[in-house]
């Protein structure tokens, strides 16, 4: 009977380890597709803008939670007369259900010419980075 105690609470501490390892919650959340377009209505996929662009940022979620949360860092990579990796904007949000989440950065002058990118967050975890210039 001591050896059936001993692994029981063997098993319970193992499950409790392997909970608090995942931060004691599981999401199903995935990002499926992100892109960047100069169009506000999410068309026409580009990696290229023009200094007057607004850029957007789309991001397609699958198996997302309410709470799940996404985060776009918006850096200037390689721009003349800014710092390397200049971080622009960081932005966040929580998805309410819906699939498609738009991040959006605009400027009242124009954009230098150079390399940029933004990086999306899913729950706090870098997903992905997506790299575009202005010319």
């Amino acid at each position: 009977m001591n050896k059936t105690r001993i692994q029981i609470l063997i098993v319970i501490a193992v499950l409790v380890l392997v909970s608090l390892a995942c931060g004691g919650s599981i999401s199903t959340a995935k990002i499926s597709n992100a892109y960047l377009t100069a169009n506000s209505d999410g068309s026409g996929e580009t990696t290229v803008f023009s200094p007057t662009d607004t850029f957007h940022a789309i991001v397609e979620l699958k198996n997302a939670p309410d709470d799940t949360t996404l985060k776009a860092i918006w850096i200037a990579v390689d721009v003349p007369d800014v710092d390397p990796d200049f971080v622009i904007e960081e932005t966040s949000t929580t998805s309410d259900g819906n699939d498609v989440i738009t991040f959006d950065l605009s400027n009242d002058a124009t954009w230098p010419a150079g390399s940029y990118k933004v990086d999306i967050y899913l729950n706090d975890k870098l997903d992905r980075t997506l790299e575009f210039e202005v010319q």
